[in-house]
């Protein structure tokens, strides 16, 4: 891989990581910034004058635009250097315009929907249309993007598609929406059905075209990177914070289930302490591989004072795949098995040296923990 020479080296570590195999330190994914290195920087072919980082002109353009969404891309992934388990890599996040007809707003920050009524009287209106036009123009930027790979340059990530049922809460709002999880229970099933089933079709047909330009696509890469040996499905459930348990097995699940069954094992993002009631029910999900847990602001940060709840993911067989700063990762090392553990600390060094010095660190005190 062009930006990461030791990719082959890289690969075992996270095959290893995939299989609960040991290796001498958990998989810690941390990157430095190349603009205060001394060194030369790779040969570029792109022209730094065409593919530049000034600011878009609007936020529609940030999110949508080829030339500047691929110019920003290449210009971070070309301006890091990437240490240990780090992934150069790009998620599209304007795949979240695959939203079974959802109006799209935009600012700096993230992509809305405008909410509209629906009428439980009639079938429900969530449907995907390839001919949609936001639909099209992420098309159009997702192939762009392949493009600049190339066959190896970087990792593509996969689709960045919400489920159906975070979809739907969108759309209807989210109180409309709860209040006809009890009241219209059986159109709400149906629609979250027929629109993942949809979903799932929209990104098979991008999977096709960029197979055909790119080798090593897949992967939950860009926002927290990770890549398996084989394909597998990264997904959510911002909503399921507000469900309950009942509700969760109801609508949820079923969709998770589908989801698994159409793309292979799953690597999940559990949002908050609201939602930790479903992980029971979740690390009782034989595809579930992966759970990466996000604190709610009011809680502390990734660090040791999660501690418990990452030894519970473990016991279960399932990696953590957690954001830390640099302080936790010495006790993180020392208190989790080490073959369930994937680290980012991203852009946490300061510098080349101190970036290669806590990977040679986490071997210590890795070796320390197998030998008490």
């Amino acid at each position: 891989m062009k930006y990461k020479p030791n990719w082959s080296e890289t690969q075992e570590r996270l095959t290893a990581l995939w299989e609960g195999q040991p290796t001498d330190r958990p998989c810690i994914a941390v990157t430095v910034s190349r603009q205060q290195q001394t060194f030369d920087k790779p040969a570029d072919k792109y022209d730094k004058k065409q593919w530049g980082t000034a600011a878009p002109p609007t936020a529609e353009a940030q999110w949508l635009d080829p030339d500047w969404v691929v110019g920003n891309a290449l210009s971070k992934i070309d301006g890091a250097w990437w240490g240990g388990e780090a992934i150069p890599s790009y998620l599209v996040m304007a795949g979240w315009l695959i939203s079974l007809g959802g109006r799209p707003h935009f600012d700096n920050r993230t992509i809305w929907f405008e909410q509209f009524p629906v009428d439980f009287d009639k079938p429900h209106p969530f449907h995907h249309n390839p001919a949609d036009p936001w639909v099209q123009r992420h098309e159009r930027l997702f192939m762009a993007m392949a493009n600049a790979a190339g066959k190896d340059d970087f990792l593509l990530g996969s689709p960045a598609i919400l489920p159906a049922h975070d979809l739907l809460s969108m759309h209807m709002g989210t109180q409309e929406f709860l209040y006809a999880l009890m009241d219209q229970p059986d159109w709400i099933l149906q629609a979250i059905t027929d629109g993942t089933r949809e979903l799932i079709q929209a990104r098979q047909a991008l999977m096709r075209r960029v197979q055909a330009i790119h080798d090593c696509w897949y992967g939950n890469a860009g926002w927290m990177p990770f890549w398996a040996p084989v394909p597998f499905i990264g997904t959510q459930s911002d909503v399921s914070c507000m469900l309950s348990p009942e509700h969760f097995e109801q609508f949820v699940v079923p969709e998770l289930n589908m989801w698994s069954q159409a793309c292979g094992p799953m690597w999940y993002h559990l949002d908050g302490g609201d939602a930790i009631q479903h992980l029971p029910r979740l690390l009782s999900l034989p595809y579930l591989k992966v759970v990466q847990y996000v604190p709610r602001p009011c809680e502390p940060l990734n660090g040791i004072e999660h501690l418990a709840l990452y030894r519970k993911i473990q016991e279960s067989g399932r990696i953590v795949h957690i954001e830390v700063n640099k302080d936790q990762v010495e006790p993180l090392c020392r208190a989790l098995d080490p073959r369930l553990l994937m680290l980012d600390v991203s852009y946490a060094c300061e510098n080349i040296a101190e970036a290669e010095e806590l990977l040679a660190a986490a071997k210590r005190w890795t070796s320390a923990k197998s030998h008490r």
